[in-house]
């Protein structure tokens, strides 16, 4: 590579710029328009695809993130990310459309927000239902029929319905046996045909066609319905009862068979809750079940649907026998708030199971093995009111030692195939209520994250009932995902636990399988340990060369919560530190940062479970340069080669983080070549924001190169910066970035690099005669460009509400450098209506900071017709111009601008109000009078930058 120094003229000023954001389409749109005041509009057809992108402005180059107004975009993107510039949603769905959001933000003043509105077109298919009605007339002599035919469809925009009788077009009122309406409160875009007192001639073939008028080339739609003397609603019959109980194992058939219905109804079964099950087959109107199971319980739906009339349902409650979990409960004399069994006293003994259906299981009771004898002393109640739903009951009054013994309790479904169960209770003297505790030394377990914990409890009693662990101090559920659990031994066993799970678990006695009695409680405390979570992971120290720098690593959690012991390494090496003790934090200072003390700072702490780390890489390197990507036509151009110049424009990240910067590195490879020319540009003066600029010449005409911008300082290299330069066709004027004859029109919505000011009451609103609302207010705004075209667009405020008396409308051109001294600003203007406000022209010279100067302004109606002005300007540094919109007294007060050119050198010697006209036809022109012109800027801005 060749090595070159050179010591070049730098321009610089200070460039650091808010974000300006302005998005436009390159999708397959319908049609982009601006819909009532400001608001665009973006229209696509349903499956196309949706390309937005957000063109930015400002520096350092603006991050640009995409919204959706009920949320982030990333919700509904899967092909595109939402940080990128073009937003991109292949087979739009309607759900997807809605106003999109571009923020632009670079950490110089307020993000930019742009939105649009995305309207995405469709027309589903129509449906059409029938429905019949019959009336007596004058008593019973005669009966009138009248039947209603409903169009239904899904569009947007809004369909149009035509009604069709075989080939003949009915319209409302026809003649006195048809009528079309619009019902209220449907849902969807609905039509009624009524067709009244129905005669012969009403026996046809009809026709619903919808149409959304071709939008987005979507096609029309329709559908057909023969009406008859015969047409009828569905009607169903069962070949079963309503509920049905089977055995497991059955095969059944459930048949639906159609009774009435024309045109021909088509049948369906469906299931509740859930899908239908995998063992079962449909035809026709017949379901059969093989094997039946337990799962497969539930209603079964049969649905009749010919759209005449409403569908005919029937259902089936289809069980299938079932025991399962087989309790007892001991209850002692409740009267006398007894816990514990008692001579003397009575005692119930009470069994359940759960059961399908459960009011057809038969209880039997036995004690000792033989029946248990229904007597004055013992009762036994089918159905228990003060228990759950079917439990069974054997009731002891005056409880004596003969009643001691083995009762058993027998669950059955008689002449059924099902397993009887059963539950054994043994009372004796030696049956008591449980107790529980936790054993010595297990009130608190500590455990290490990811290992297995075992929490218990002792219960105590005869018979010991099962044991409920819950969490105490959160809401929240057990590992297995339900909010309790139960164990049978008193122990719950966790595995690999995680921090999470720490707090306080609950065990309980519970309330079956022993005595029905105010159940007894513990509490175990589990500690789960894990290593410390530090910050910051990693970070990025900057310092000049011999000054001091203080790292910390800070521990933000960890079970226990202490550092236990800290290591410092440099580049891997061990570094003596004293221990920090009770702290929560570690500390190393660099006394004096070097090229021998720059490198990688590493922190181990430790709180005895395990190690985190932080990591510092400390240098005295310098950031790396930000790139100007704003550069109004940066590409120069070689009349006598073919070769080209670029303006190269950067600015320095936090230039005073480190020692001051000496030079650049600059390389320059063309992207087709593996040759690199490097040269070294010399810096005298470093601030932040401080815009620097190089011109790279002899490139090619028309290749791309990579630029590499190395910044230098006594350390030596920094940062490095990259970015491909590509060769542009250059303007005419090489300060512009408007068309080669200079002048801005505004036919793309680029508008030359003209941004909304955000500081602003509203904005001013580009458009052309075919994109006007067609209920705008009249006696007001050109109908037409200064071209006289249809199709030409220019940019207009528009002074309708909700605007207000003042508020202003500022459009801001880009940042032009100064290449001449003398500068001409023409346009033209459209000021008509009785209540215009002013239009002013303003220069915002930049310098260390920005200075606004009026240098033009008119006020009041000035015809129906276009107008030129011509406006000298001499601004002392890198300027923008701004076209400001007042509004007016009220709403016939619209403003437009058009053919914006700015020209180097002195305006036409002409006198400065308008001295071009274009009259529109029908116009009244009144008299003129001469703007105000506030300019030169020359005597002003020197006086002012003094």
């Amino acid at each position: 590579a060749g090595v070159l120094l050179v010591s070049l003229f730098t321009s610089s000023f200070l460039s650091a710029a808010p974000a300006q954001a302005q998005i436009i389409h390159a999708g397959q749109a319908c049609v982009v328009k601006e819909d009532n005041i400001s608001e665009r509009v973006y229209t696509i057809r349903e499956g196309d695809t949706l390309v937005l992108q957000c063109l930015v402005t400002g520096h350092p180059r603006p991050q640009v993130r995409w919204t959706k107004t009920a949320g982030s975009a990333s919700d509904k993107f899967q092909e595109t990310s939402v940080l990128n510039e073009t937003l991109r949603i292949e087979k739009i769905q309607r759900l997807q459309g809605g106003r999109y959001y571009c923020k632009a933000e670079n950490g110089v003043g307020v993000p930019a927000i742009k939105s649009i509105r995305v309207d995405v077109q469709y027309l589903d298919e129509p449906v059409l239902t029938v429905h019949q009605t019959i009336s007596d007339v004058r008593g019973s002599f005669y009966q009138e029929k009248t039947v209603f035919l409903r169009c239904t469809v899904n569009s947007n925009p809004p369909a149009r319905f035509i009604w069709k009788r075989g080939a003949e077009t009915l319209s409302h009122s026809q003649d006195n046996g048809v009528d079309i309406y619009e019902p209220l409160y449907t849902q969807g875009e609905t039509k009624v045909l009524k067709l009244k007192n129905l005669r012969p001639q009403d026996y046809a073939s009809y026709t619903c066609q919808v149409s959304v008028r071709n939008v987005c080339s979507i096609p029309d739609k329709s559908i057909t319905f023969q009406l008859t003397n015969t047409t009828a609603p569905p009607a169903l019959k069962l070949s079963v009862n309503e509920t049905l109980v089977v055995n497991p194992g059955d095969n059944i058939t459930m048949q639906c068979s159609l009774t009435g219905g024309d045109p021909q109804p088509e049948v369906v079964w469906s299931h509740s809750p859930g899908p239908m099950p995998p063992n079962s087959l449909v035809q026709g109107g017949n379901l059969t079940i093989w094997r039946i199971r337990v799962e497969d319980s539930g209603y079964y739906n049969c649905t009749a649907i010919n759209n005449v009339g409403n569908p005919a349902k029937k259902t089936v409650n289809l069980l299938v026998r079932s025991m399962k979990n087989a309790t007892f409960q001991i209850t002692p004399d409740v009267i006398k708030e007894s816990e514990t069994i008692q001579l003397g006293q009575d005692l119930k003994l009470s069994c359940h199971v759960d059961a399908v259906p459960q009011e057809k299981v038969v209880y039997s009771w036995y004690k000792n093995g033989k029946p248990a004898r229904f007597s004055d002393r013992l009762l036994i109640t089918r159905n228990d009111p003060e228990l759950p739903p079917v439990t069974c009951s054997l009731e002891i009054i005056d409880l004596r030692f003969s009643d001691y013994g083995t009762y058993l309790c027998v669950a059955t479904f008689q002449g059924a195939p099902i397993p009887d169960l059963s539950v054994e209770v043994n009372i004796s003297s030696e049956t008591v209520p449980p107790t529980i505790s936790v054993p010595k030394g297990q009130s608190t377990i500590t455990v290490r994250e990811g290992s297995r914990a075992e929490l218990q409890c002792e219960v105590r009693g005869k018979p010991k009932p099962p044991i409920i662990w819950s969490r105490v101090d959160k809401e929240t559920p057990m590992p297995s995902g339900t909010m309790t659990m139960e164990t049978y031994d008193g122990k719950l066993r966790l595995e690999s636990v995680s921090r999470e799970m720490s707090g306080t678990y609950k065990c309980q006695t519970a309330r079956y399988n022993g005595f029905n009695i105010r159940p007894r409680e513990a509490l175990v405390q589990l500690n789960v340990q894990f290593p410390p979570v530090v910050e910051p992971a990693f970070q990025d120290v900057r310092q000049g060369m011999g000054r001091s720098v203080t790292l910390r690593c800070t521990m933000l959690k960890g079970s226990p919560m202490k550092v236990a012991t800290s290591v410092w390494r440099f580049n891997g090496t061990l570094l003596a530190q004293p221990l920090a003790e009770q702290q929560d934090y570690s500390e190393l200072k660099v006394d004096s940062v070097s090229r021998e003390t720059s490198g990688s700072y590493e922190c181990s702490i430790s709180n005895d479970v395990g190690v985190s780390a932080c990591l510092f890489q400390v240098s005295a390197k310098a950031y790396s340069p930000e790139f100007y990507y704003d550069t109004p036509n940066p590409t120069l151009s070689q009349k006598q080669s073919k070769n080209y110049s670029y303006v190269l424009q950067w600015t320095q990240k936090e230039p005073d983080a480190v020692d001051p910067i000496l030079k650049y590195r600059l390389e320059v490879r063309q992207l087709s070549q593996r040759n690199t020319i490097q040269i070294f540009i010399p810096v005298q003066k470093m601030e932040k924001g401080l815009l620097l600029e190089h011109i790279l010449p002899n490139l090619k005409v028309p290749q791309s190169y990579e630029v590499r911008l190395t910044p230098i300082t006594s350390f030596g290299a920094g940062d490095m910066a990259a970015r491909i330069i590509r060769y542009m066709e250059p303007a005419a004027d090489q300060s512009l970035p408007f068309p080669a004859d200079n002048t801005c029109r505004f036919e793309d919505e680029k508008i030359c690099g003209f941004v909304q000011d955000k500081m602003d009451n509203f904005d001013w609103t580009r458009q052309n005669a075919l994109t006007q609302n067609p209920k705008r207010t009249v006696n007001t705004g050109p109908p037409t460009d200064i071209s006289g075209t249809p199709e030409g667009y220019y940019m207009f405020i528009e002074a309708s509400r909700p605007r207000v008396t003042g508020d202003k409308a500022r459009l801001i051109s880009p940042l032009y450098n100064i290449t001449a001294k003398y500068y001409c600003v023409s346009f033209y203007y459209h000021m008509y209506g009785k209540h215009i406000g002013s239009l002013n022209l303003l220069v915002r010279v930049r310098n260390k900071r920005a200075i606004d100067t009026q240098v033009w302004s008119l006020s009041g109606n000035r015809g129906n017709m276009w107008q030129q002005a011509h406006v000298p300007i001499n601004p002392p540094g890198p300027f923008q111009i701004i076209f400001e919109g007042v509004r007016g007294t009220s709403y016939e007060g619209d403003i437009a601008i058009d053919d914006v050119t700015l020209k180097k050198g002195d305006c036409p010697r002409k006198p400065i109000g308008p001295n071009k006209a274009v009259a529109l036809p029908g116009s009244g022109v009144p008299a003129l009078h001469s703007p105000c012109l506030c300019g030169p800027l020359t005597f002003f801005l020197y006086v002012l930058l003094r």
